[in-house]
This record gives structure tokens, C-alpha cells and sequence, in this order.
């Protein structure tokens, strides 16, 4: 039956956001096949430094180089640059001169967990804890009675760095914070949820066993504790203040759902946007414009310190860029545009009053693209300009990615912020891009297969 004129002209003036899964049904296998790469890289990256030695090795492996300043490149150049162990940078030249800009797209490899304080270990009722400091924005209830796993470094006085993972390999123990049972547990139930746990009850519990001998020792069971990290790490108790160790939830990535339409584990924001950009800039071969691809640190806890982009350290690479071009850098950066690739709120009908339902991102929807973030009538946010949003949107419908528009909650339900703001401090323009996420900073993040692939399909675009 013919349209109507009212339904011709419902069709030409409005909009729906489609689910991928029946508008490219075949998406689904393609989606499939590239998580399998993107859970390898969870399970591998933990920690910062985990994720720059996972991103280091897939970047060598596709012929990426050290960057050397002064050098000159040609287009399909490819090169890397290590900050401190903890962000990486990668670049592939461009067809264009550096003075039409570059293209940036930048993710944060950090994520909230459970760091240790500089004097951790103690015992209390024989038995032996470490005390934590709680990193980035969680809800503190949802850390205890999980699994926990260690990873970090530690520098030893003789100058020695020792890498530790304890809890991931088959047959490691792991660790857990304790938490209350709930016929004893009137009381806490009285507490704020925010309260269930407070900080200084995060505590690890590492051990029960003293160490026997045919004296009396005082703190048997913290002894213990430390002959055996001395006989597996070589270290002894003065160490952990040269340390930075960290407790995440022990475990892999799994599917998720009858149907493992989905991917649960630790991380996902914002690795998720760090897998899918360095697949973009690692294929990326001869682009129109010079790339660079940040993996950056300290964006849970403000992006500050040398590793954050609050620092200068991006700044400084693409001056170095500009300077072996022969172009001003302010050039470079007001010519040029940034993805600011963090994930954003899934709709969750189980909390429908947090979110505006017309202006929030669905699972198997498509990559997020988010004009704003901030709290309390947007501050700390970019806003990106019409003109941004226009490019990027064209884009994006140009090569056929599913994307979607949403904000970050309700007005005055709360509200975050990216990286986005400090990329517009260099004079550069610039929107977030990324993928809904249920459960975000919990211990198990869960995103759709869907929204993975077409966000990786977004960066090829971008990169284009």
C-alpha cells in the first residue's frame, strides 16, 4: 500500500536511532570476530603500564618506531612515543602538510580500582590486611566480597623494578575486602549506600597463617605475608614505598547474555576506546591527515600529573611535529580536530530516572556521540560547536557507522567530564565519541559487541 502524505512526511522529517542487529543483521559476526582481539586486550591490561606494554607490542609489531625528534618523515610513516610507562602516543603521516591540522583521537587507560597506600601491610586479630586508597569515582559497596587481583611495580633499593601479578594466572590466589553478614548487619544497613563500606574499611585481607618458629613472633601472620612476597618478588617491607601497586577484580573478559551479545569485565571504560583507537591507527596506511593517537593516564582522578593531559606533553609532541614540518604549532592545533573517545551511560530500564530517555545512548545502537558532559548546568565541559557536530555526523553517515547521540544523565542527576576540555585548551576542536556502558566504574562493566565494532568503525572514519 502506498505511504500517506503524513507518513512520506514523517519519514523525511524525523528520526529514529535503529538497532544495528536489525538494520545489519550481518554486523553481528563482523562484531564477534573483532571483540575477540578487544577481550585479549582487557584481560591483558589491567593497569596503565599494562595497557603501554600491550599497546607498545601490537604497535611494533605493525612496524611502528621510536619517534626521533628532528627527523624527517614521509606519509605512511609510522612512529610511537612512551611518557613514563604509564601513556603512549602513536602517529602515522599524513598525505596533507601538518599546517591543515591533524586528526587526534584520544582514550585514558587508567580506570577506578583499589590502589595500595606507601605503608600498606599491617596485622589486626591475626590476621594480615593491606589498606587501600580507593583511585578514581567508585561506588565503594560493590568492591567488597569480590575476587581481587595485585598488579604493579616495585622498585627495589638496588634500583631493581619488579612487575607483580598475583591472582590472574590459574592456580594464584586472590584477594578480597571483607564486608558484613547480614544477620549482623542492622547497623551498616543503616548507613548511606555511599557509606556501605567507607574508605578506611577497604581494607585486603592477604593472609591468616603466622609464621611458626621457636620463639614468639610478634605479627606472625604479616611476617608470613612478607617471606612470601620476599621469596617471590625478592622483596622486603621498606619496598612499598617505592611501589605502585594496584587491586583489580581478578578474572577474564566473558560474554555476557544467552545470546553473548555482550562483554563483561573490569576497565572497559575507557579501554574500550583505547582497543578501538589503536586498531584504527594501527590500519590506518596513508591518511589524508597526520594521526595521533593518544592512550593517556589520570583521567579518573582529573587528568592531572605528567602523564594527564592536563599536562603538556601532547602539546609538546605535536610541536615537535610542527617543528619538523616548518609550520607554527598554533596552526597545527587550531587546524585541527579531536576525538575525545570515553564511553558514556547506557540506558538502564532498571534506573530509568537518571538518565532523559530521549537524550541517552542505548546498547547495540552504535558509538555515542556526546556534545557535552559537566555537572550543574555543564561546567567542566567543551560543549562542542555546531560546526563539530556537523563534521563528525557527516562522517560518520558518510562511511555507514551506526552512532547515536546522548548526554551523561539527567540534568541535575550528577554528571563527569573526559578529556575533552583539556584537547580545547590547546585551541584544538573537539567532541567525545565513545560506547554506552551499563554499570560504569563497577567492578564489571558491561558493552555491546555492536557498539565496540562500529566505534572501532568510527575511528577508521575518522582516520580516513
Amino acid at each position: 500500500m502506498e505511504k500517506t502524505i503524513g507518513q512520506k512526511l514523517q519519514d523525511e522529517l524525523t528520526f529514529t536511532f535503529p538497532h544495528i542487529a536489525k538494520a545489519a543483521p550481518e554486523q553481528r559476526a563482523e562484531a564477534e570476530e573483532f571483540c575477540q582481539g578487544y577481550k585479549r586486550f582487557l584481560d591483558n591490561g589491567k593497569t596503565e603500564r599494562e595497557c603501554v606494554r600491550e599497546a607498545l607490542a601490537m604497535l611494533e609489531m605493525q612496524g611502528y618506531v621510536p619517534f626521533e625528534e628532528g627527523k624527517a618523515y614521509k606519509t605512511g610513516d609510522k612512529v610511537y612515543l612512551v611518557n613514563r610507562n604509564k601513556a603512549i602516543l602513536a602517529t602515522t603521516f599524513g598525505k596533507e602538510n601538518l599546517d591543515k591540522g591533524v586528526r587526534i583521537n584520544g582514550a585514558h587507560i587508567d580506570s577506578p580500582r583499589l590502589d595500595l597506600k606507601p605503608n600498606p601491610l599491617y596485622e589486626k586479630s591475626e590476621l594480615a590486611f593491606f589498606k587501600t586508597h580507593y583511585y578514581g569515582g567508585i561506588r565503594k559497596y560493590q568492591w567488597g566480597a569480590t575476587p581481587l587481583a595485585m598488579h604493579g611495580v616495585i622498585i627495589k633499593k638496588n634500583g631493581e623494578t619488579v612487575e607483580v601479578n598475583i591472582g590472574e594466572k590459574e592456580g594464584d590466589p586472590v584477594f578480597c575486602v571483607t564486608d558484613l553478614l547480614p544477620h549482623l548487619s542492622a547497623e551498616q544497613n543503616e548507613r548511606k549506600l555511599k557509606d556501605g563500606l567507607k574508605g578506611e574499611e577497604l581494607n585486603v585481607l592477604v593472609g591468616s597463617i603466622p609464621y611458626l618458629d621457636q620463639a614468639e613472633i610478634k605479627e606472625g601472620v604479616k611476617l608470613l605475608a612478607l617471606k612470601l612476597l620476599h621469596e617471590r618478588y625478592g622483596i622486603v617491607e621498606a619496598d612499598f614505598f617505592r611501589a605502585e601497586i594496584e587491586m583489580v577484580p581478578a578474572g577474564k573478559a566473558r560474554d555476557v547474555g544467552l545470546d553473548g551479545s555482550m562483554i563483561g569485565a573490569y576497565g572497559q571504560d575507557d579501554r574500550v576506546c583505547a582497543y578501538t583507537a589503536l586498531m584504527a591507527e594501527i590500519e590506518a596506511k596513508e591518511p589524508k591527515y597526520t594521526t595521533v593517537t593518544i592512550l593517556t593516564d589520570k583521567e579518573e582522578t582529573g587528568s592531572d600529573g605528567n602523564t594527564g593531559l592536563s599536562s603538556d606533553y601532547v602539546r609538546h609532541y605535536i610541536e615537535d611535529l610542527a617543528q619538523m614540518a616548518g609550520v607554527n604549532t598554533r596552526t597545527v592545533l587550531r587546524n585541527s580536530i579531536c576525538l575525545s573517545s570515553d564511553v558514556n551511560v547506557a540506558y538502564d530500564p532498571n534506573f530509568p530516572q537518571v538518565c532523559d530517555e530521549r537524550n541517552t545512548s542505548f546498547l547495540n545502537k552504535g558509538c555515542v556521540l556526546t556534545k557535552y558532559t559537566g555537572v550543574r548546568g555543564k561546567v567542566g565541559t567543551s560543549d562542542a560547536s555546531a560546526e563539530v557536530m556537523a563534521k563528525v555526523i557527516a562522517m560518520l553517515e558518510q562511511e555507514g557507522v551506526y552512532w547515536q547521540a546522548g548526554e551523561l544523565g539527567a540534568v541535575d542527576q550528577g554528571g563527569g567530564g573526559t578529556i575533552a576540555k583539556y584537547v580545547a585548551h590547546m585551541d584544538v576542536d573537539v567532541v567525545d565519541l565513545g560506547v554506552p556502558i551499563l554499570s560504569m566504574h563497577s567492578p564489571f562493566e558491561l558493552s555491546s559487541k555492536l557498539d565496540v565494532y562500529n566505534t572501532y568503525r568510527a575511528f577508521q572514519a575518522f582516520y580516513k
